[in-house]
């Protein structure tokens, strides 16, 4: 199954950048064994488009260009709901044994998301009702995405409780 995570806006070098490559790199290491791909990180341009609405419409016609046809599409939302990190793993475990070709983590720009994308999401994510910088949210995004992998694995990175 391919992992992607695709993000609208660049993230520039830093702690973030280091600390969001780590869990990459960590869930890669993971990922051929439990019947995944490497995760992909795909960054989309920002739009240059004068209104709001306009910036949506085009950033979310890219993001849906970068998906894989049939994969899961996950999207980080402020008005999503939150998934326990073993609910994730159990989804995670399900989308791959199920035989969809991918899941796809999308980051959407400063204005948000445009409503085709919110549509054809399976999944409406968020960490909570606050408001995180879009470089966290990756970070976040990707060490969840290394802790699904250790649940599935029976790696006992993940000590929450059963």
């Amino acid at each position: 199954m391919r992992l992607a995570l695709v993000a609208v806006g660049r993230l520039k070098r830093g702690p973030e950048r280091e600390l969001a490559e780590t869990y990459r790199a960590r869930a890669d290491a993971l990922a051929r064994s439990l019947g995944f791909a490497p995760v992909q990180v795909t960054e989309l341009p920002e739009s240059r488009a004068r209104r709001a609405p306009d910036r949506c419409d085009e950033e979310g016609s890219l993001i849906l260009g970068a998906v894989v046809p049939g994969s899961v599409l996950m999207v980080m939302d402020e008005g999503g709901r939150p998934v326990t990190s073993t609910g994730f793993a159990e989804r995670l475990g399900a989308w791959r044994d199920g035989g969809r070709p991918g899941l796809a983590i999308v980051i959407g720009g400063a204005d948000g998301l445009s409503e085709a994308v919110r549509q054809r999401a399976d999944l409406l994510f968020a960490f909570g009702a606050a408001t995180l910088p879009h470089g966290l949210v990756r970070v976040l995004a990707l060490e969840q995405v290394y802790r699904a992998m250790t649940i599935l694995a029976g790696h006992p990175y993940h000590r929450g409780a059963p």
